[in-house]
């Protein structure tokens, strides 16, 4: 009896362990400011995003936050953006390569699913535009430390 009892505890305790566990997800988040008007500039930490930017209609480019956070999945953060509205993200999968970002704008009704590899970065829209400027959020998940 207490062998079974002992046996049956092992099994519960095995098969706890053995479930896969949330991973936390390290990632750098930096609001930006994009701008339309005035002479092109970029904020000298937006240099590693250059490639990335230049391909917009915007020729200003102002960092607006720059954090570095852990998400989980199934947790909900929320940026909030100097124009008072609030961005939310989530991770909704996750692979030991690969995460899977929502990324929700309630205040613009949109809802966004980002897939995004290892050290890969998303700059995604997240303001309407408004005098020629709009907000961006960029996300680097498992950044490299070495890198600004």
């Amino acid at each position: 009896m207490i062998r079974s009892i002992a046996r049956g505890l092992a099994l519960a305790l095995a098969l706890l362990f053995a479930l896969p566990a949330a991973a936390d997800v390290p990632v750098h988040l930096r609001v930006i400011k994009g701008s339309k008007k005035g002479p092109a500039k970029m904020d000298p930490s937006l240099e590693p995003l250059r490639r990335q930017l230049s391909s917009l209609a915007y020729v200003r480019w102002e960092l607006a936050d720059d954090e570095q956070r852990v998400l989980v999945k199934g947790k909900v953060e929320s940026v909030k953006l100097p124009n008072g509205e609030e961005v939310t993200l989530a991770i909704s999968d996750e692979t030991e390569a690969k995460v899977t970002f929502e990324v929700t704008v309630a205040a613009r009704k949109t809802q966004s699913r980002l897939t995004i590899e290892k050290g890969q970065r998303i700059v995604h829209q997240v303001s309407g535009e408004k005098d020629g400027s709009a907000f961006f959020l960029t996300v680097i998940a498992w950044p490299d430390p070495r890198l600004p």
